[in-house]
């Protein structure tokens, strides 16, 4: 069988260097002319293989057989946008990825989105460390190979350089990733390659696209193989064309797409069907989003293909949907079912409590699904669009009954207004992140928070363990109120809480004030010495000099304390409420459940 070419897809936080990085490859310059120098819309560029063996240049000796794939189709991904939206069932349609690291900042927000995202779709990846010309004292050779300049670096410099990439090695290990710089590995199927790059001098380039190369060539040919069949691919983005009206940017991973063709796609309101009026596509090496010429009209495109659809009643199409090309002769409804069953697998609603998740397109809302997932956070509703006033009260509903659970994340939406008015009044919390790894992060903390809270208030609210002793020769006053010295001997003891004798469990009464120095305070530790005093008992009938008595601390609030608060006890509290127990436990013997003491 024909292979194609790889589909490759570049990630990275924003500001990583991406577009840079990829415009060295183009030579071209669509960084300078777009907003901020940032990613702001979805392209794709062909590398043939004539390009890349002007890249690889001095390495092309370590191909033995030479370049054996056609040629490679790159994806420009603003933050992970592309990426998410590159979606087949069971992973990606990128068949490997580029994840660029900023040599100086490290890992940062999106970094961590991409690799939960990359490992959520098991795609394989290596990483460019960029920037490493502004590595202190670095002297740049313009497109030089890395090992080439690093070679001429002082030892310190080179120095310099190895800790940055260690630095970088430490937080992939912290995430249970093993990498390596590039020469260094062995196995590639075990470590992560590194490749130090520069996007401003061209630095380390030649080794970037030889390890891409390599990689595929070497485990990627059986699923680089393409049928001759209809063509399957997904939805990069939805966009609306001057003269054109509305069109699709897609990615065709098997198959071939004609002119003609009847296709199927996902749309808001269930699988549309159109008929292609027109394929357009750029001309190699140069890029869906800003051609330097038109694009070329053509009769078919094969995988893999970046192309520009053109055809009736695609207004309600989705991003990151799948696209299948219906062949001649077969039922059309056949492929709907596949595609309503493929967009239901994302598009979700459950009779359980659980968040609403809502985003701008499949892909991101699946990336939110997976990253939810991994995190054990249970999901009622996902679903792509703005937020109504209806998924408001979905959220209000469950928060009724569990409010860790009842609230909105919204990912690339904005929730209409008599939605925001309904959130007003019910309380219902929306988050919303332009980074989807930011977004769930703040509602874990927010989920965080509140239960600590929860447990705070809960745990105040608890009788906690005491133990004291009345001291010699300290009984001031025999009854109404007694007035006694004690010390306590373990735990805690404030006014309102009642005491226990230790011979008989028997309830002493309650302490009314506890006093220190002639102070009333507001309780005593283990180890201090204070005079409390006490409406109901009389001493020499009740209480005695010596006697060592227990605070009298309810069987559910034992329980609680142990099920959920012994890190908030100290050793000499937990010591007391395990007496407590053994106490209690000689008039009940099954006092206090199965506890473990």
């Amino acid at each position: 069988m024909p292979i194609r070419q790889p589909i490759v897809c570049v990630l990275g936080h924003v500001d990583s260097g991406k577009t840079s990085l990829l415009d060295v490859l183009r030579k071209t310059n669509v960084h300078v002319r777009e907003a901020g120098g940032i990613t702001q819309h979805i392209g794709a560029s062909f590398f043939p293989v004539e390009t890349l063996i002007q890249l690889i240049g001095p390495y092309m000796t370590s191909f033995k057989t030479g370049i054996e794939i056609p040629g490679l189709l790159i994806v420009d991904t603003p933050g992970h946008e592309a990426f998410t939206n590159l979606r087949r069932r069971g992973g990606s349609v990128a068949d490997i990825a580029i994840l660029v690291v900023n040599s100086l900042r490290g890992f940062e927000a999106q970094t961590f989105e991409c690799l939960e995202i990359l490992k959520a779709r098991k795609t394989p990846f290596i990483v460019a460390v960029n920037q490493i010309d502004r590595v202190p004292g670095w002297k740049s050779t313009q497109g030089a190979p890395f090992l080439q300049s690093y070679a001429k670096q002082t030892s310190s410099v080179q120095q310099e350089v190895d800790n940055r990439l260690y630095h970088v090695m430490g937080d992939f290990s912290r995430l249970s990733f093993k990498t390596d710089r590039f020469d260094h590995i062995r196995d590639f199927t075990q470590n992560v390659a590194l490749v130090p790059t520069s996007a401003k001098t061209s630095e380390g380039l030649a080794e970037l696209v030889m390890v891409l190369v390599g990689l595929t060539q070497q485990f990627l040919k059986q699923r680089l193989q393409t049928a001759d069949g209809p063509a399957k691919g997904a939805v990069l983005e939805v966009k609306e064309e001057p003269g054109l009206g509305m069109t699709l940017n897609a990615i065709v991973y098997d198959g071939t797409l004609r002119k003609d063709d009847l296709v199927v796609v996902g749309g808001k309101y269930g699988p549309i069907t159109a008929r292609v009026r027109t394929l357009l596509v750029p001309k190699p090496l140069d890029e869906m989003r800003d051609p330097r010429d038109k694009f070329v009209s053509v009769d078919c495109v094969y995988a893999s293909a970046g192309v520009k659809l053109v055809a009736p009643d695609l207004e309600d199409a989705l991003a990151g949907a799948p696209l299948l090309a219906v062949p001649h002769g077969e039922d059309v409804a056949k492929y709907c079912s596949l595609i309503t069953e493929e967009v239901g697998r994302v598009r979700i609603t459950k009779e359980i409590d659980g968040v609403i998740a809502k985003a701008d397109t499949l892909g991101s809302l699946e990336a939110m699904a997976e990253i939810l997932k991994a995190n054990n956070v249970q999901v009622r509703s996902a679903d792509v669009g703005d937020i109504s006033k209806r998924d408001v009260i979905e959220a209000s509903v469950v928060k009724q009954r569990d409010p860790l659970v009842g609230a909105i994340l919204a990912f690339g939406v904005k929730a209409l207004p008599d939605a925001e008015e309904e959130a007003e009044v019910t309380g219902v919390k929306i988050f919303r992140e332009p980074i989807i790894y930011t977004l769930i992060d703040n509602y874990l903390k927010w989920v965080k928070d509140k239960r600590e809270r929860k447990n705070e208030e809960e745990f105040d609210a608890l009788v906690k363990p005491g133990k004291l002793m009345v001291l010699p020769d300290c009984i001031f006053r025999r009854a109404k109120p007694l007035v006694a010295g004690v010390e306590v001997q373990g735990g805690r003891i404030k006014p309102r809480v009642s005491l226990l004798r230790v011979e008989d469990a028997s309830d002493v009464g309650e302490i009314q004030q506890v006093q220190d120095e002639g102070k009333a305070v507001s309780e005593a530790r283990t180890g201090e010495q204070v005079a409390i005093s006490m409406d109901k008992p009389i001493a020499g009938r009740h209480i005695f000099e010596r006697d060592v008595l227990y605070v009298k601390v309810p069987e559910e609030h034992v329980k609680k304390l142990f099920a959920n608060h012994l890190d908030d006890l100290t050793e000499a509290e937990i010591d007391v409420l395990k007496e407590y127990v053994k106490l209690m436990r000689k008039k009940t013997m099954f006092w206090g459940g199965m506890l473990p003491i």
